[in-house]
């Protein structure tokens, strides 16, 4: 068979395959509904345990490759759940008839807009640079009148804090509650607000702008002295599957330290070594190894964010350099275990290491 008739029935099997995928969607519409009409969970993990070992049972049956077996069936169960959460959100959202405003249109702040946009809230957002023709945009919030459910602070630290000391003196009335990174550089902000009576809150999103499926990612609320501000912005998110946390205020900023600028600092430096190497990155791909090709798509990531942004995590906190000076006391052991010909200090290092994250259950 000529080379262009097998690649003739290769885009046949390709359009079949669509199509079955866009059955199985419409499959999976009528499913969400079902589910919601029960007041059943978006996410069944024993379905999905179901699934994925009846499909590995019939690869094996067929001699084809239960892991790509396996990785396509994930990704049709991904997209399936984000398809129910985006359709549960709009169906169970609280916007209808009432409005929204966000003020900020960077990334995060887009992700608000949409993300109150499909729960039938009618949306305005206040940038002086950024406009949208989806919805209503002003240059200043300011500018706006005091008719709004739900305000979003999505701006910049340093915005967010002179934004909430403004709107203290204001009054205003609805939900409001920033997105900020570090809540120490907003504690008087907030407090201003709550001394004010106003319905305030705080929460702090742990996933990135281009998360569109929230199951497995989590959202921390802090209670910023207004509990009822706290469990109306809880309620925003009770359509979705994101796991919600509380936190008190005070114990925020300490721990990001670590959650976030530990992890961005360590990918910061990793590409920063790279950079200085000289070694072309599609070479070092070439010989890579799992290890480094995990750290290199995670290194990818940090680095296409926004470095003010990043800058702003590591400065602002308080707490920020306690883990960046104990990243370099560990590269200094290391760098010592290895100049000295150490091996049991090098060893100890990764059984301390080891035994710290078997604690994770």
């Amino acid at each position: 068979m000529k080379l262009r008739e097998l690649r003739n029935r290769l885009s046949k099997l390709d359009r079949q395959i669509i199509e079955l995928i866009a059955e199985r969607q419409s499959v999976v519409e009528e499913v969400g509904a079902s589910k919601r009409a029960d007041g059943r969970a978006t996410r069944d993990f024993a379905r999905e345990k179901v699934v994925l070992d009846a499909a590995s049972k019939q690869a094996n049956a067929l001699d084809l490759s239960p892991e790509l077996t396996e990785q396509l069936m994930r990704l049709l169960i991904r997209f399936s759940l984000t398809d129910q959460e985006q359709a549960r959100v709009k169906a169970e959202g609280q916007g209808q008839g009432r409005k929204a405003l966000v003020i900020g249109g960077g990334r995060m702040g887009h992700w608000f807009v949409d993300f109150l946009e499909s729960q039938g809230f009618e949306i305005t957002l206040a940038d002086p640079l950024v406009k949208r023709v989806d919805v209503d945009c002003v240059k200043d919030w300011r500018a706006t009148d005091d008719r709004f459910a739900v305000t979003v602070i999505a701006t910049p630290l340093r915005a967010a804090a002179e934004i909430l000391l403004d709107m203290s003196k204001q009054g205003r009335e609805g939900l409001i509650f920033d997105i900020g990174s570090l809540k120490s550089p907003l504690l008087d902000g907030l407090r201003a607000m709550a001394n004010s009576g106003a319905k305030v809150t705080s929460i702090h999103p742990m996933f990135g702008p281009d998360t569109r499926l929230l199951s497995g990612k989590h959202v921390i609320f802090l209670d910023a002295g207004s509990a009822e501000a706290t469990r109306e912005a809880r309620s925003l998110f009770d359509p979705t599957m994101a796991q919600q946390s509380e936190m008190a205020l005070e114990d925020h900023d300490r721990l990001i330290a670590y959650v976030l600028g530990l992890s961005h600092a360590l990918n910061i430096a990793f590409f920063e070594v790279l950079s200085e190497s000289g070694e072309d990155v599609p070479r070092l791909e070439n010989m890579s190894s799992t290890t480094f090709d995990a750290q290199l798509d995670v290194a990818y990531k940090v680095a296409e964010e926004n470095p003010h942004l990043y800058f702003e995590i590591q400065s602002l906190n308080r707490f920020g350099l306690e883990p960046l000076e104990g990243l370099s006391r560990a590269i200094q052991a290391i760098t010592e275990s290895v100049r000295n010909g150490d091996e049991d200090a090098f060893v100890k290092l990764m059984e301390r290491g080891r035994d710290y994250l078997q604690r994770r259950g």
